[in-house]
């Protein structure tokens, strides 16, 4: 629920399975199905349709999952608080390989384009780069001061980004293994990143000196960074250079782009904003989410989901964000929900309570 709506709440009630479903003073229930449910409140016009997993993989981990990833290919990658990174398939569940080389917690996995290449950061202050065919570390980068918190790649991988408690982001040489420059030195630490390649519109700074020729695809590319001190910075990743900050009211936790144009980011105390960077001065749109920490957003089919601190993963569309409607992947009973990938017509949300849920998306959102 958005901000400026007085709570309200209901009970549903069944006496025959889906054959009778009803909803208590105030609230009407409609399209009822096996795993769906739409819930709409009367007087402020507000419905939610809720969603129940297809699969819940309880196999995987037994410790709260802090990060995944997952292909178009069947390939899931996973990674709990008990520091066990995990390849799997996402059929089923069933596990593949064991990652294992980092000496402290992972805190970031994903896949490369190919989808057979797994790049991974943690606290141990080393970048990974993984075979998902054999389990093989390939290369370690090394160079941060503090912990890493997210990673990036650029285009198809000859080049990644990650971002650090040390408040710096680095830009790296993949096939060398080596830091080919701090593209920003923030005044707090980072939290997240994302990277768009942009037009030529898009002001991104000019190169203060010569480039490597080991940076491949980075002229367009535009890098955003969810600092913890509360600000949204935007940097060109070739030039190295400060593009736009925008002050938000808490630590931003999280920032994805909805488009070349538009950047979202969501904070620590539940506020959600999307910024036009063509004009950072003031926020296309904000709310306050009423569902807790904000701790993970991602673009998909033409919206957005949102994982939150109460258990909540949700859909909003951009196309028509006041449309008081919203789809609820529900599941976790109040364990928040950390990280959500999603792969063709499949969701996946990584949860504290260890068990990976996998969703089938409604057929107007594929």
């Amino acid at each position: 629920m958005k901000s400026g709506c007085q709570s309200s709440y209901g009970e549903l009630h069944s006496t025959d399975g889906l054959n009778s479903v009803s909803a208590s003073d105030g609230f009407e229930v409609s399209n009822i199905s096996e795993r769906s449910i739409t819930v709409r409140h009367c007087t402020s016009e507000a419905s939610a349709t809720f969603r129940a997993p297809t699969n819940s993989f309880e196999q995987i981990h037994n410790q709260s999952v802090a990060c995944l990833d997952v292909t178009q290919g069947g390939l899931g990658v996973s990674v709990c608080s008990g520091n066990r990174m995990l390849l799997w398939e996402t059929s089923n569940g069933s596990v593949r390989r064991t990652l294992d080389g980092h000496i402290c917690d992972v805190t970031t996995c994903r896949f490369f384009p190919s989808g057979l290449v797994v790049l991974s950061g943690g606290l141990d202050m080393q970048l990974k780069i993984w075979s998902a065919e054999t389990g093989q570390c390939a290369t370690t980068l090394k160079g941060h001061v503090g912990g890493i918190t997210d990673a990036a790649v650029v285009e198809r991988g000859r080049n990644v980004v990650s971002v650090s408690r040390d408040a710096t982001a680095r830009l790296w040489d993949c096939g060398q293994s080596v830091c080919l420059s701090v593209v920003a030195k923030c005044d707090s630490v980072i939290n997240s990143c994302a990277l768009q390649a942009t037009d030529n519109s898009v002001y991104l700074g000019q190169p203060d000196q010569s480039v490597s020729e080991r940076e491949v695809a980075t002229d367009r590319q535009l890098l955003i960074l969810a600092c913890e001190s509360g600000v949204l910075e935007g940097f060109g990743l070739r030039a190295k250079e400060k593009i736009f900050q925008a002050v938000c009211t808490d630590a931003v936790n999280t920032c994805a782009f909805l488009t070349p144009m538009q950047v979202i980011c969501g904070t620590h105390n539940g506020q959600i904003y999307i910024f036009d960077i063509r004009n950072i001065s003031s926020a296309l749109h904000h709310w306050y989410e009423k569902r807790g920490v904000i701790y993970n957003i991602t673009p998909v089919c033409g919206g957005f989901l949102t994982c939150t601190g109460d258990g909540s993963c949700i859909f909003r569309d951009c196309t028509n964000l006041n449309q008081n409607h919203v789809i609820d992947f529900a599941g976790s009973d109040c364990d928040p929900i950390y990280k959500v990938a999603s792969s063709g017509s499949r969701l996946f949300t990584a949860c504290r309570d260890s068990i990976i849920r996998k969703y089938v998306l409604p057929k107007n959102m594929v």
